[in-house]
């Protein structure tokens, strides 16, 4: 009996989603790339019968508590700019980059350590302390409410790292530390830390056929369209069901773990969540964990799931430990030594992670470009010094040029700009304008971010 089919979706249940090409099976829908030989986008041709513009997508990879700012620097610009030994894991993007320092959070200054400095790194709101959560909305989730009807899922937002519970000394609530991503000033979003989760939500994966192989249930018509499209469509199409099957390979180890835990938890009478890594079913391996976070992220951008996500790669006052980077202390105490030969390894490797995914949507031909031609990465931290808890400027870097919207290769340097001409959210309003969503001012700007 044959119960997988290539449809065409519409957009019935979500009027304004873009058409687009799924691969259905039981339980699982997986929607394909843009390909020469199909709608996949259902983008309006232009005059001559080439597609429309690409999405445009965005995400926020966030890195708690500083970096080691000796080698935190750029200098020139294009392929000729240099870079710091904490950015070197940029080397092969430089063209693609901009590197950013001098800007600030000003509603995050003076308030007091950790949680503070955390809670609005994408909102830029006064944060209040007390039982109470207030700040505001993160300017992902203003995309997410902007942008978000044009995929089928608004955003993603994912971490590799447990929220904790519970008061900072400075009276602020540990939620602050442990979430970037907020949908109301109340309210912070669910954030997804298990992988095989953010993969099955990937292609809607469902049901008690879930631990059976997704490519299995869609393969015959994998091999159906694979006949009926380009060559070059063909290629593009194996390398994609590739990379998938790569990735749920690596999948099944951490869902074998997830309910090994999730049944360990019910046996003692515990939550998951209040089990220590591995036993709550998180990858022991944080490399692992990061990775698929990554490969998850690309894959939604690949096909259009969702044009909007969020990574928290470790939470401020962060427990992780490093010991392939020989590095004796956990993050949060390691940072306390910031200019350390041990806390740059730890900056370098965080690099290595937006490196990793820009690598993975460069690798995806789009049209003309690349997958990150038409993205822009944001990496960011809420301090730019671990020891001294300073946030009068944090690190940023962005990757990829935004369908043309956003000039690549620079180094840009606010520090001596004055702070009405520093402000993060001068940033924000001016990616949240490029991404489509027009918005006279968010957080406490008002106007664009100078020479962007």
């Amino acid at each position: 009996m044959k119960t997988s089919h290539l449809s065409q979706d519409h957009g019935s249940a979500r009027s304004r989603v873009s058409r687009r090409t799924f691969l259905r099976g039981a339980g699982v829908a997986m929607a394909l790339p843009w390909m020469e030989s199909t709608s996949v986008w259902g983008a309006a041709l232009a005059g001559n019968g080439a597609p429309g513009p690409f999405p445009k997508r965005f995400a926020a990879l966030f890195m708690g508590n500083g970096i080691n700012s000796k080698h935190w620097w750029a200098k020139g610009s294009g392929a000729q700019m240099e870079l710091g030994k904490s950015l070197e894991p940029m080397a092969p993007f430089k063209a693609k980059m901009n590197f950013i320092t001098g800007l600030f959070n000003k509603h995050a200054t003076g308030v007091g350590i950790h949680p503070g400095q955390t809670g609005n790194i994408l909102s830029g709101a006064s944060l209040t302390r007390g039982a109470v959560l207030k700040g505001d909305i993160s300017m992902d989730q203003v995309l997410a409410n902007r942008i978000g009807q044009e995929t089928v899922q608004p955003s993603m937002v994912l971490g590799c790292e447990q929220p904790i519970t519970g008061y900072h000394e400075t009276n602020f609530s540990m939620a602050y530390s442990s979430h970037i991503s907020w949908q109301s000033a109340t309210s912070p979003v669910p954030m997804e830390v298990y992988p095989s989760l953010a993969f099955d939500s990937l292609f809607e994966n469902r049901g008690n056929r879930r631990y059976q192989s997704i490519l299995d249930r869609v393969q015959e018509q994998a091999v159906s369209l694979s006949r009926r499209v380009s060559s070059a469509d063909k290629g593009k199409l194996d390398e994609y069901l590739t990379s998938v099957r790569e990735v749920e390979k690596r999948i099944e180890q951490t869902r074998s773990s997830l309910s090994k835990a999730e049944q360990n938890a019910r046996d003692r009478g515990l939550a998951v969540v209040l089990m220590p890594r591995p036993d709550n079913g998180l990858p022991e391996d944080i490399r692992d964990h990061m990775r698929l976070m990554c490969d998850i992220i690309a894959l939604a951008f690949q096909t259009d799931k969702t044009r909007v996500a969020t990574l928290l790669l470790c939470r401020d006052l962060s427990g992780l430990f490093y010991p392939f980077l020989d590095v004796r202390l956990a993050h949060h105490p390691a940072s306390h030594d910031d200019q350390s030969d041990a806390y740059e390894r730890v900056s370098r490797y965080y690099c290595s992670q937006l490196a990793y995914l820009a690598g993975r949507l460069d690798a995806m031909p789009e049209g003309e470009g690349t997958v990150l031609d038409n993205s822009c990465l944001l990496f960011i931290s809420n301090m730019w010094s671990g020891t001294r808890h300073d946030n009068s400027k944090v690190p940023v870097l962005l990757a990829g040029g935004l369908g043309g919207t956003l000039e690549t290769g620079r180094v840009l340097d606010y520090s001596d700009k004055g702070d009405d001409n520093r402000k993060l959210c001068s940033l924000y309003l001016s990616l949240i304008d490029r991404m489509g969503a027009k918005l006279g001012r968010f957080g406490d700007a008002e106007t664009h971010l100078a020479g962007l």
